[in-house]
């Protein structure tokens, strides 16, 4: 298809970009989970896990990714082996695999969660909330597209409709089950404590005024 130099130029800058964001994020984010002994796809695996309750099947796993079942069964294996996951059978159906979490595993995602959370705050912050919205539908088209293309005989609609990245509650999942058993928890007991006591001065102050009067 041919196009002119101005549109030609947009395209190829764009793919380039997103190659290179993928890659640079990848490096950024190599950087700060290996001080957890972890890669940035363990992470993702151990986060996928632990967001949906500590165990999930390989196949569910895969969806959630949005990897092959192959890939995703060899990134296991190497997780298995580092002892950051283990297999278990599915107690009622003895042919079904679960994907769980081990101490190990989940006290890595526990304390490599903050820092690549707050990592992301860093990079987007430059951005204005419409801007990052409008950036987030962008990529939604553009990887709803690729998946398209990958599976052309599903419709569009239901790519669209099971995307992952598209569902809500995406932030309120982390913070219950990833952030709940780590520091967030410590951050909002902290925040509570101090609430406590700050209400507890404010009702000791207005009894004396009340003693006073």
């Amino acid at each position: 298809m041919a196009l002119d130099s101005k549109s030609g130029n947009t395209i190829l800058r764009l793919w380039l970009l997103l190659h290179r964001v993928r890659d640079t994020l990848a490096l950024c984010q190599d950087s700060i989970f290996a001080k957890y002994g972890i890669t940035t796809e363990q992470f993702g695996v151990l986060g996928a896990v632990k967001s949906r309750g500590g165990s999930l099947r390989p196949t569910d796993l895969a969806s959630i990714l949005e990897r092959s079942p192959n890939s995703i069964s060899m990134l296991v294996d190497r997780m298995v082996k580092a002892g950051l996951v283990r297999r278990t059978r599915d107690r009622i159906d003895r042919r079904v695999v679960h994907v769980a979490l081990t101490s190990k595993g989940t006290n890595a995602i526990e304390l490599a969660m903050p820092e690549g959370w707050d990592f992301i705050q860093k990079i987007l912050s430059p951005m204005p909330y419409k801007d990052k919205q409008a950036l987030a539908g962008m990529l939604e088209t553009v990887k709803c597209e690729l998946l398209g293309y990958l599976n052309p005989q599903v419709n569009m609609a239901e790519i669209i409709k099971n995307s992952v990245t598209n569902q809500p509650g995406l932030y309120e999942r982390m913070i219950k089950n990833i952030f709940a058993s780590g520091s967030e928890a410590k951050r909002q007991g902290g925040k509570k404590e101090e609430d406590h006591m700050m209400r507890a001065e404010i009702a000791t102050r207005q009894h004396k005024r009340a003693k006073v009067r």
